[in-house]
């Protein structure tokens, strides 16, 4: 914990391996943050549960999660890095944030309509309520800043509201005085790649769970393979790069080349307009393996190392049940229950 600092907290479920997307996207932008703000970065396994996950590979995917992390250039030293279901807190405010909410805003979310889609009849409860346990994460620990991107916009919204609500519902603090219960967070959105998206439909956000092959290209892909997916990514019936309105699977691309690079997007387009496509294909491939290489084998030198890995989430877990048992307990005693 640093005082004086305003905390930015974000994650990414543990679910089979990272992709780019949640390196250019989230994680990469996380670095600058660790010497400028208290920052908590967690794997969200209890996220992870809304569909049904194999024990084991969850087990595994947590520990690559706090891995991945570390790879990325998180310093452990400088964040608290732990595992969401070893905090109870976590999911005690989000019962708490459930009362508080209302079906109708919880229908709302767009996630909830694109997901449950999928389900039929059978749509799970927790696609339904996980909104309200993202309120939670950030609420417990006085967020003042979640790193989100535009599809995560609405969520954070959610938990903003539901910050505002209780804090007017319960706004006489232990002492007998008025103090706000919770800090209300405010968003920050990456400007380049903050969205990174499917290689074959680039209509669509990049995801771990798309069908499609090479849609989606993972930090512990293979050089070849991710060679393999970027020459075979979608770009349009045209051959040239133009230099204006580029076609979103030209954009998907130069975003890609601009987050990796460090390099303003315009820059990046300069260096193509009116060269093949095939030129920019090669070149990002290239870029990304370059990149992800070194990451990919620090992870699997992390994941060797068990008890490493072990004694970083064991000394997070302490912090972040410290921090968020405090909040727990003052939004226990305003509700009215005993004993905190």
């Amino acid at each position: 914990m640093n005082p004086g600092k305003k905390v930015v907290l974000s994650a990414v479920q543990p679910t089979n391996s990272a992709h780019i997307g949640n390196y250019l996207g989230a994680i990469k932008n996380w670095i600058p943050y660790l010497d400028l703000y208290d920052c908590l970065f967690f794997a969200v396994d209890l996220h992870s549960i809304t569909v049904s996950q194999d024990p084991e590979e969850l087990r595994e995917n947590t520990f690559r999660s706090i891995a991945t992390y570390i790879a990325c250039g998180i310093d452990p030293a400088r964040a608290t890095l732990f595992v969401q279901s070893q905090v109870p807190a976590h999911a005690e405010l989000a019962w708490v944030l459930t009362c508080a909410s209302s079906m109708g805003e919880l229908s709302r979310m767009t996630q909830y309509k694109d997901k449950s889609q999928r389900h039929g009849a059978h749509i799970p409860t927790g696609l339904f309520t996980y909104p309200v346990l993202m309120a939670a994460d950030i609420l417990l620990y006085g967020t003042h800043l979640v790193p989100v991107g535009e599809d995560q916009k609405q969520h954070l919204e959610l938990a903003r509201d539901l910050a505002e609500r209780m804090n007017h519902r319960y706004p006489k603090d232990s002492l007998g005085g008025e103090s706000p219960l919770f800090q209300v967070p405010e968003p920050m959105i990456g400007k380049v790649a903050a969205r990174v998206m499917s290689l074959q439909d680039p209509s669509l956000k990049m995801s771990k769970s798309d069908p499609s092959p090479g849609a989606c290209v993972f930090l512990n892909d293979s050089d070849k393979e991710i060679e393999k997916k970027f020459k075979r990514a979608v770009t349009d019936s045209g051959s040239e790069v133009p230099a204006e309105n580029p076609s979103p699977g030209i954009q998907n691309l130069l975003q890609i080349q601009a987050s990796f690079l460090d390099e303003p997007y315009d820059q990046v387009l300069a260096r193509y307009v009116g060269k093949q496509y095939g030129y920019l294909k090669v070149d990002t491939a290239a870029v990304a393996v370059e990149k992800i290489r070194p990451i990919r084998s620090e992870i699997e030198k992390l994941l060797g190392d068990r008890k490493y890995l072990t004694k970083i989430i064991n000394e997070g877990r302490l912090a972040a049940l410290s921090r968020s048992e405090k909040v727990r307990n003052e939004v226990y005693k305003r509700i009215g229950f005993i004993g905190h």
